[in-house]
């Protein structure tokens, strides 16, 4: 399971009930942090959320609403004694400015961090991977998109009726495993066959596109996702200021999760124009793409 916390889903003024652009993808030991908007430390006190889990920061650019909560989140990790590597990955610029964030506040207590400038697939280890795709937003800006491999499983109702009548002991239940990884196995003198009881469960994708045009790495990143988080700045009264400001109207939006095969968009960065009056962006969208809601501070989606 996949989990997505949305801690900041405002533009670039934050209003009563939105904090600046804040998400958190966390996946088995992993917690990815998607921009850190002015606040967000806070807003994960008020999800119930340690911080101190934090174990990517994924920046997206650099406007000061998606990463003004930086140096206050690096602070308080380095207060709480944070012991791990805080991996931070952006577009280009990155390292230059996180140095001078550095720079401008005295450090008492440091902690390590590593910097990287990152396009195409930058990370992948057994479980996912994560690809940084150019956005157009008129400066360095990436989308990115966490991918979860395909798994093998084990049919259960197939399993059962292959081993009736078979006695188990616990080094047989070892062997469970390797029939989950293609082999075949000798239980209580009976072979049993991988073949027809495992099958290939697909990993899930989750993308998200933050600030930016329409373009075709916003199309790439969105392409079979099950999840797309995606800006939608514009209603569609706004086509001109979208193009002026390289932003999403929600049409926009909808129309690239349409094409792209998503199967759940869920429309962010939202302006303080709109405060309470999301229906019509809400309207908007499910007129070219049914399956969209709006996020919301503090709301969590399972994947």
């Amino acid at each position: 399971m996949v989990r997505v916390d949305f801690l900041g889903t405002g533009q670039a003024i934050p209003t009563a009930s939105r904090n600046h652009s804040a998400v958190l993808l966390s996946y088995k030991n992993e917690n990815i942090l998607v921009d850190c908007g002015e606040g967000t430390q806070r807003q994960f006190r008020k999800a119930k959320i340690n911080p101190g889990k934090v174990t990517r920061l994924l920046i997206t650019h650099w406007h000061g609403d998606h990463v003004l909560g930086i140096p206050g989140l690096i602070q308080t990790l380095a207060l709480s004694k944070y012991n791990k590597t805080l991996y931070i990955y952006g577009p280009k610029g990155t390292k230059k400015f996180i140095n001078e964030i550095i720079g401008i506040f005295v450090q008492v207590l440091k902690i390590k961090i590593e910097v990287k400038e990152v396009d195409g697939k930058f990370f992948e280890n057994d479980d996912f991977s994560l690809t940084a795709e150019k956005l157009d937003h008129g400066i360095p800006s990436n989308g990115y998109a966490f991918v979860e491999k395909d798994k093998n499983r084990l049919d259960k109702a197939k399993l059962k009726k292959a081993l009736k009548g078979l006695k188990m002991g616990k080094k047989d239940e070892v062997k469970l495993g390797k029939l989950r990884s293609g082999k075949d196995v000798v239980i209580d003198g009976k072979k049993i066959k991988s073949k027809g009881l495992v099958y290939s469960q697909k990993g899930k994708k989750i993308s998200f596109i933050f600030d930016t045009g329409k373009c075709s790495g916003a199309s790439k990143l969105a392409k079979d996702s099950d999840l797309a988080v995606m800006e939608s700045t514009y209603s569609n009264d706004e086509v001109e200021l979208a193009g002026k400001y390289h932003h999403l109207t929600t049409s926009m939006a909808a129309e690239i999760a349409k094409k792209a095969g998503v199967k759940e968009l869920v429309l962010t960065h939202i302006s303080q124009r709109f405060e309470y009056k999301e229906k019509k962006l809400l309207k908007e969208a499910r007129e070219v793409f049914k399956n969209t809601r709006i996020a919301r501070d503090l709301m969590t989606v399972e994947v």
